[in-house]
C-alpha cells in the first residue's frame, strides 16, 4: 500500500513542491528514507517513531520506505516529520488515505 502526502522544501527563497510517498510492504522490517535527505530528515524516523509510540501506535513489522520526490532536490530540516507521520498513519489505515489528497502538510 502507498500513501502520498504533499509538502514543500525550501531552496533559498524558493518554495518547491515535494511529494512524500510512503510505502508499506512485506519483507524484512526496515524504515528507510530516500530522496536526498540530509541528516535532520534521516533522523525523522526516530522522531516519528517516538511520536507514534507516545500515541500508543506501534509501527508494523514490515518494510517501510519513505520516498521524498523529486530525488534531485536536497531536503533539509525537521519539517518533513509531519508529512511522514501523516503518510504512515494513512498507509496503516489509521486515518483515511483519500482525505490526505486535499491537504498540504
Amino acid at each position: 500500500m502507498i500513501s502520498n502526502i504533499q509538502t514543500v522544501a525550501f531552496q533559498g527563497i524558493d518554495v518547491l513542491d515535494v511529494d512524500v510517498q510512503v510505502q508499506l510492504a512485506s519483507g524484512m522490517p526496515a524504515f528507510s528514507i530516500v530522496g536526498l535527505p540530509d541528516k535532520a530528515v534521516a533522523e525523522s524516523r526516530e522522531r516519528v517513531r517516538a511520536a507514534l509510540h507516545a500515541l500508543g501506535i506501534s509501527l508494523p513489522a514490515k518494510r517501510l520506505t519513505i520516498n521524498l520526490a523529486p530525488a534531485d532536490l536536497a531536503k533539509e530540516g525537521s519539517h518533513f516529520d509531519l508529512p511522514i507521520a501523516l503518510g504512515l498513519l494513512a498507509v496503516m489505515n489509521i486515518i483515511p488515505n483519500d482525505e490526505m489528497k486535499n491537504y498540504n502538510a
